[in-house]
Formats: structure tokens, C-alpha cells, sequence
């Protein structure tokens, strides 16, 4: 039987999981909270409480880890790296990185064979984690994934709540990708599997973010919330560093090698479909 083992299994790791149960798929599921353990147990799924001991890996045949690295390195390796390493019977291993590898582009645009320049602790460490991950000699497959946003995660709150406001920073653009697009280049992946290769994960319209809450807030029939001039000063540092790197990210590659159409090519398609899920 054909069995994902998921690290981490959190928001994207779920939305693979409703297109693999479906086809048969056993889900082995790693968190670290009971609570969600049972959660993800009456989704279908064999939820695992995992704090670092070991892993189930004979039982699987694939894995894909959504584990972020700490100021550490990466705490999936760091407890198990021998253990994988072995895993050799694995036939598709998949990590969950993000675009933050490529660091500040000044708007420009990146694809995947963009040499890797963090600017932030984060990025670096991604960078760092992709690398240890790459050294295993496993059939591995780094996924790069810009903002991700779908149901239950977007501007849609804060829009409602009047929290919103407009970062006005003169040519800011970010990319993002839908959770739906995520599972559905994750499942194409899985069934071409091309051991090595790298994609990056992220619609077809970097935009600034002010555009995305002022069409949230449209759609809503909200007054359109107020704007503010960028200001690292008023804001957290995590929301600083967002700001601090500026890119448009190709996508090409998730289109022409593994077939992939986007059900959300951008923001606007993506929040219209969640306000309609909603209803």
C-alpha cells in the first residue's frame, strides 16, 4: 500500500491528504499536540504524537517533511538523520521550503536555478536545512513555496475585524500560492517523480500586498482599510523581515515538467473562491 509518511502535518501537508485518502492512500501524520492528533485522526489519518523519537519509516513509502529549521538546524534531522539516511526503500521524499532562499531581488525575478542569497536568519537556515537534506542520498524533492493563504488563512479577518491596514512601501510585490495548488503540485510530483529537482510554488501575479486587503475588502463591501507608509519601527520584526526582500518568483517549472494548471493563477481568483466556500 502506497504510504505517506507526513512530519509536521500541518496546513499544506492536510490539503495533500484530501487528494491522497481519497485514492487509497495510507497518511501516517506527525504533530506534536495531542489534540490535534485526534483532529487528524477523525480526518482519517493515523496521527502520530512524535517529540523527536523514532519514526515509523519501514512502514513508509514515501515522505514528505513540513518541519521549519530553528536556530538549531533542522530539528527532523537532528533527531532522526541516521534513521532516514537509511531509509533508502523511500521512492519519493519531499521537503517544504520557501522562496526566502533567494533573498532580495529589488523586484526582480528568480527561478530556481537562482543562486541562493538569504538575507534574513530564516532564509539562511532554510538554506542550510535544504542543504542537509540534499546530502542524505535520498529521491528528494525541495518544493519552495511563496505566502501561502486559503480557507481559514487570509485577509478575510482582519478585513472584517478593521485590524487591516495598508503597508505602503513603493514597489513592494510578493508572491503567494494557494493551498489547494500546493497539494495539487505536491500530488503531481508524487506520481512523476523526478528525484533532485527543485519547483517553486507560487501563482502568476506578484502583487503588492496592499492590493490583496484593498480586494478583500472590496469583495466584503468594506470600506477600503486605512494606509500606513512602511515603517519597520511599528512593526514586528517577523513582518519587518517580509519587507526586507523583494522578488517576483517564476513558476514555469511546476507547469511544463509536471502538467500543472493553477486553480487560482492569482489573488483575485484565490479569494473569490474562498468567499464563495464561505457562503
Amino acid at each position: 500500500m502506497k504510504t505517506l509518511l507526513s512530519i509536521g502535518h500541518g496546513y499544506s501537508a492536510r490539503a495533500l491528504g484530501r487528494l491522497l485518502l481519497p485514492q487509497g492512500w495510507r497518511i501516517i501524520a506527525t504533530t506534536r499536540s495531542a489534540e490535534k492528533a485526534e483532529m487528524l485522526r477523525s480526518e482519517g489519518l493515523e496521527a502520530l504524537v512524535w517529540t523527536g523519537g523514532e519514526l515509523p519509516l519501514s512502514e513508509a513509502t514515501h515522505l514528505l517533511t513540513s518541519v521549519a529549521p530553528d536556530s538549531s538546524g533542522d530539528p527532523v534531522l537532528s533527531a532522526q538523520k541516521k534513521a532516514i539516511a537509511a531509509a533508502q526503500h523511500l521512492k519519493w521524499v519531499g521537503y517544504l521550503s520557501t522562496v526566502g532562499v533567494y533573498g532580495d531581488h529589488d523586484g526582480g525575478w528568480v527561478d530556481e536555478e537562482t543562486p541562493l542569497t538569504p538575507g534574513t536568519a530564516r532564509g539562511k537556515a532554510r538554506v542550510a536545512a535544504e542543504a542537509a537534506w540534499q546530502e542524505l542520498g535520498l529521491p528528494l524533492h525541495i518544493f519552495r513555496l511563496a505566502g501561502i493563504y486559503g480557507p481559514g488563512r487570509g485577509p478575510f479577518a482582519k478585513v472584517r475585524n478593521g485590524t487591516a491596514r495598508l503597508i505602503i512601501k513603493p514597489g513592494q510585490v510578493f508572491s503567494r500560492i494557494h493551498v489547494a495548488d500546493i497539494a495539487q503540485v505536491l500530488a503531481a510530483s508524487i506520481a512523476q517523480p523526478n528525484p533532485g529537482r527543485i519547483y517553486n510554488l507560487c501563482d502568476d501575479a506578484a502583487s503588492p500586498p496592499e492590493d490583496v486587503l484593498a480586494y478583500a475588502a472590496e469583495l466584503l463591501g468594506l470600506p477600503r482599510p486605512p494606509e500606513e507608509p512602511f515603517d519597520p519601527a511599528t512593526m514586528t520584526p517577523m513582518a519587518a523581515s517580509f519587507y526586507a526582500e523583494n522578488k517576483r518568483v517564476r513558476n514555469d517549472r511546476i507547469k511544463d515538467e509536471l502538467g500543472v494548471q493553477l486553480r487560482y493563477p492569482d489573488y483575485r481568483a484565490g479569494l473569490e473562491a474562498m468567499l464563495r466556500s464561505e457562503a
